[in-house]
C-alpha cells in the first residue's frame, strides 16, 4: 500500500488537476502504522521525475517521503534544474506514532539543499523541531502557545523556504490559544503559515499544491486546502482500527452518465425505463404498425394531436424566449417552424375525414390533451429552460423512436396499411432533423447539471412520458366509445 501517493492522487484529482508521480519508497502499512519500507534507488527516482517533467510538464511539484539522503539531494537538484514556479515540500520525517522516517544525514541535506529552493514547507510540530535540531539554529523547546508556533515558523523560514506552514495537529489548543494540561478539553487546532513578512493562522500539502496549480495566491491556496481537509475529516467514513483516511471526494460528484449520453441515461433510468417502453410499444402504435387501428381512434387522435401541436408550438416558443444562448433560441425557433409543417400534414390527414382547419380548431380539447399540454406549459412557466426542454422531449424524441421502430420491424405491415404514411412522415428527413437538434440541445447542456438536478429532471421526463401514454390511451378509448 503506497498510502501517501494514493492519498495525494485522490486529492489532486478532487481538485480537478492531473497528478504524475515518482515513487521514492514503497511502504507496507495500514491504518495502524508503517510496518516496512522498501526504498527506491535514487537513479530510478531521477528517471521518473525527468520522464514526467520533460513530457507533460508540471505547474507545481509536491514532495512527500524522500527516504534517503541521496534522494533528497536529487530532488533539490531537480527543483533547480526544472525551475518549476511552485514547490510544496511535506518533509514526512516523523510518523504519526513518533517514529523517525528520514535518517539524520538526510534531514541535514534537506535543511541545507532543499529548503532554500522550497516555496512552501509543511512540517508538523515534531518535524519542525527536528529541522531546527539539524540546522545551525539554536534548539527550541516544545511549543505551548499559538505564539510559540508562530515563532517556530518564523525561525524555520530563516532557513530558506519562502513560506512555512506548521501543522498544529500535535498541539490542540483551548479557546485562550494555550496548550491545555491533560484531561482539559481541547477546542481547536491551528496551523500557522509564515512568509513574505506575514503570518496567517490556518486550521496540507497536496491540496495546497493543487490550489497553486489553479492559480490561487499562496495564502488563499493554503486556506482553501485547510477547508478541504477539515471537511474531509468531518465527512470521513471510518475505515480500519487505526488512523483512517479522510474523505477526499466530499465536495466532488460525478454525473451518472457519460458525456453525450444524458438521454441514454434518462430512458434507461429504473423509474423511466418501464414507462418509456409502454410509450414506444403502446397498443395504439402497434395497431398503427400493422394497419388494424380503428379509423375512429386515428381520427380522434389526429384531431387532438393537431390541438396538441398548437400548445406544443407555444411551449417551444417559450423555450426560445427562455433559452440561455442565441444558438439555443435558434434551435427552438426551428422546432416551432417544424411544428407548422407537422400541423399542415395533420390538415391533409383530416381533410380525408372532411375536416378543415376551422373545423379542427372548433373541437374541444380532450382532457388528456389539456392535461399534457398544460403540464408542459406549467413546467415552462415555473421552472427553467432546461426543465421545459425535458418536458418537451418525450414527444419529439419518442415519436422519432416509435416511427423508427415500426419502420425497422419486419412484422410491420406496409402494403395496404392506410397509416403507413404516418410512419413515413415521422421517418422523414425533416422530422429526423428536428429530433437530432432536440437531442443535441439537451446533451449540450447536460454536462453542467448537478446530481440532484438530474434526478429532478428524471421526474419531469417520467411524468411527460406518462402523459404521452395517456394520449395513446385517449385514442383507443375514442374507438371503444364509438362502438358503444
Amino acid at each position: 500500500m503506497v498510502r501517501g501517493l494514493e492519498a495525494d492522487q485522490k486529492v489532486v484529482a478532487a481538485h480537478g488537476c492531473y497528478a504524475m508521480t515518482s515513487t521514492t519508497a514503497l511502504t507496507v502499512q495500514n491504518t495502524q502504522g508503517v510496518q516496512d519500507v522498501q526504498i527506491t534507488p535514487t537513479s530510478f527516482v531521477e528517471k521518473q521525475v525527468n520522464a514526467c517533467v520533460t513530457d507533460i510538464g508540471v505547474d507545481v511539484i509536491k514532495t512527500g517521503m524522500l527516504a534517503s539522503k541521496a534522494t533528497v539531494q536529487a530532488v533539490a537538484e531537480a527543483f533547480e534544474r526544472f525551475r518549476v514556479m511552485y514547490s510544496v515540500v511535506d518533509p514526512v520525517m516523523v510518523s504519526t506514532s513518533g517514529s523517525q522516517l528520514l535518517p539524520e544525514d538526510a534531514v541535514s541535506t534537506l535543511v541545507e539543499k532543499l529548503l532554500p529552493v522550497t516555496t512552501i514547507l509543511t512540517p508538523n510540530i515534531p518535524e519542525a523541531l527536528l529541522i531546527i535540531k539539524n540546522s545551525p539554529l539554536e534548539a527550541t523547546g516544545q511549543p505551548a502557545t499559538l505564539g510559540d508556533l508562530v515563532e517556530l515558523a518564523r525561525l524555520i523560514q530563516g532557513l530558506g523556504p519562502r513560506y512555512v506552514l506548521i501543522k498544529g495537529g500535535h498541539m490542540p489548543l483551548k479557546d485562550d490559544r494555550l496548550n491545555p494540561e491533560d484531561h482539559v478539553p481541547r477546542h481547536f487546532v491551528s496551523d500557522v503559515l509564515h512568509g513574505d513578512g506575514e503570518t496567517h493562522i490556518f486550521n496540507l500539502a497536496s491540496a495546497t499544491a493543487s490550489n497553486l496549480a489553479l492559480n490561487h495566491s499562496i495564502p488563499t491556496a493554503v486556506r482553501l486546502a485547510r477547508d478541504y481537509v477539515s471537511a474531509g475529516i468531518q465527512h470521513a467514513v471510518p475505515l480500519g482500527s487505526g488512523s483512517g483516511p479522510i474523505n477526499h471526494f466530499h465536495s466532488t460528484y460525478k454525473l451518472p452518465f457519460a458525456p453525450s449520453h444524458f438521454l441514454d441515461y434518462l430512458i434507461s433510468h429504473p423509474r423511466i425505463a418501464p414507462v418509456w417502453d409502454r410509450h414506444l410499444h403502446h397498443p395504439f402504435t402497434q395497431q398503427l404498425a400493422n394497419g388494424t387501428l380503428p379509423v375512429q381512434a386515428f381520427k380522434h387522435y389526429m384531431i387532438q394531436d393537431y390541438l396538441f401541436l398548437i400548445q406544443y408550438a407555444r411551449a417551444n416558443a417559450l423555450a426560445a424566449y427562455k433559452a440561455p444562448t442565441i444558438a439555443d433560441t435558434a434551435d427552438s425557433a426551428s422546432i416551432v417552424a417544424h411544428m407548422m409543417e407537422e400541423m399542415n400534414t395533420h390538415l391533409s390527414y383530416c381533410a380525408e375525414f372532411g375536416l378543415d382547419q376551422a373545423a379542427l380548431e372548433s373541437h374541444d380539447e380532450d382532457m388528456a390533451t389539456t392535461a399534457y399540454t398544460r403540464y408542459v406549459l406549467d413546467i415552462g412557466n415555473r421552472q427553467d429552460w432546461l426543465a421545459l426542454q425535458i418536458a418537451l422531449a418525450p414527444c419529439l424524441i419518442g415519436y422519432g423512436a416509435i416511427a423508427e421502430r415500426i419502420m425497422n420491424d419486419p412484422g410491420s405491415v406496409r402494403d395496404g396499411n392506410r397509416y403507413w404514411r404516418w410512419v413515413d412522415d415521422y421517418n422523414g428527413d425533416s422530422f429526423k432533423t428536428a429530433v437530432r437538434k432536440g437531442k443535441e440541445l439537451l446533451e449540450r447542456h447536460a454536462g453542467n447539471l448537478s446530481v440532484s438536478r438530474v434526478e429532478e429532471l428524471v421526474e419531469i421526463f417520467r411524468m411527460a412520458t406518462r402523459m404521452e401514454i395517456g394520449f395513446w390511451d385517449m385514442g383507443l378509448a375514442a374507438a371503444e366509445h364509438s362502438n358503444e
